[in-house]
């Protein structure tokens, strides 16, 4: 699917500041430290906030070195390593997301789960990329600021990936984007390709953020409002596909 939902236009921006949200923020913070969840954990809420999960799989596609692994970190409030290490088979990570609806004012918990494998994982075993690929909702292409091939190497790497015919959301990731003194790509470039091939596009810092008192510790809300941008964007275009899927609201017409 290729079509660029507005940003707020269903799920409410910056909610997570709100003082509504505060319970769900605390749902997946533990002394403002990341919530980790496994496979089969799920954030705790009251009653009266409970709220149902909408579950998405989600497959991270890029160069190696590009910083995948890192921006899982980000999404999932996890230490970024100080080296890079080439990702060994598969790695999953979910990361729950709290987001209100703009047209009900419903809470909904959306439930990423996404995928990691390394490139060279990826060429020696053929099946690696089916497994990624069996019943993924959306695959974000992340392209380094850094690096000019990676994001070259974008219209190729997608059509590597996916076929025309695959009805899965496919969204932009411009990474290191903290390194703007060694960017290799402009944003005019970043905005030209998302027109041309009307696909969303974020950008994402490649470094820790904030830390706590302890000078330790990931700050982990502020760690949330880092990213707060790209979780509620997904939520946004896997939502709007979910809606197109149940005949709710009309098909795209361009590819």
């Amino acid at each position: 699917m290729s079509v660029i939902v507005k940003s707020g236009s269903l799920v409410t921006a910056n909610w997570l500041s709100s003082v509504e949200a505060r319970e769900y923020l605390a749902s997946i913070l533990r002394k403002n430290k990341r919530k980790m969840f496994g496979l089969l954990e799920r954030p705790v809420l009251s009653p009266q906030s409970a709220s149902d999960i909408a579950s998405y799989k989600i497959f991270l596609s890029g160069k190696s070195g590009v910083g995948k692994t890192a921006a899982i970190a980000k999404f999932t409030g996890m230490e970024i390593p100080s080296l890079h290490h080439e990702t060994t088979g598969i790695e999953t990570r979910t990361v729950y997301w709290p987001g209100k609806l703009v047209e009900t004012g419903r809470v909904i918990m959306f439930r990423f789960q996404f995928w990691d494998c390394g490139e060279a994982s990826l060429k020696k075993f053929d099946h690696i990329l089916t497994a990624c690929k069996d019943k993924a909702d959306a695959v974000l292409f992340l392209f380094s600021f850094t690096d000019r091939s990676s994001f070259d190497d974008l219209p190729s790497q997608m059509s590597r990936i996916l076929h025309d015919s695959e009805k899965i959301v496919k969204i932009i990731i411009g990474t290191k984007f903290d390194q703007y003194m060694h960017a290799d790509v402009t944003e005019r470039e970043v905005c030209a390709f998302q027109q041309t091939w009307h696909l969303p596009a974020f950008k994402i810092k490649s470094v820790n953020g904030p830390r706590l008192s302890d000078g330790k510790t990931l700050d982990g809300k502020a760690g949330l409002l880092e990213v707060e941008h790209i979780l509620n964007g997904m939520a946004e275009h896997l939502w709007y596909q979910d809606q197109v899927t149940a005949g709710l609201v009309p098909a795209p017409h361009h590819c």
